[in-house]
């Protein structure tokens, strides 16, 4: 898929959306809508399963999703500075391969 083709596919807003992805997978593969925008959401459907199970996700000359693990600390409420305690909890975070970020640069 060229990723040129992409750029020209986004919605109002300047998103690539998953039904932007659908309508691109019909355009140049000639299948179904239907199943175009089931493949996207297999796809997409496996990573978010893959996190939740705390595996890392790897997407050669895009980046790598990792879950990572946050301890509980203290917050503070901006508005009254009251102290709030933050639970612990598990985030996912994104890098991206050096390979995107040489395109980003231009």
């Amino acid at each position: 898929m060229n990723a040129n083709v992409m750029l020209d596919d986004v919605d109002a807003s300047g998103a690539l959306t998953k039904a932007h992805l659908a309508d691109l997978l019909f355009d140049q593969l000639g299948v179904s809508k239907r199943e175009a925008k089931d493949m996207v959401d297999a796809y997409f459907d496996l990573i978010s399963q893959s996190l939740v199970k705390g595996e890392e996700v790897k997407l050669s000359g895009f980046g790598n999703f990792q879950i990572r693990a946050k301890a509980p600390r203290p917050g503070r409420n901006p508005r009254t500075g009251e102290l709030i305690p933050i639970e612990a909890r598990r985030v996912v975070t994104f890098h991206a391969s050096s390979k995107l970020k040489e395109q980003i640069q231009g």
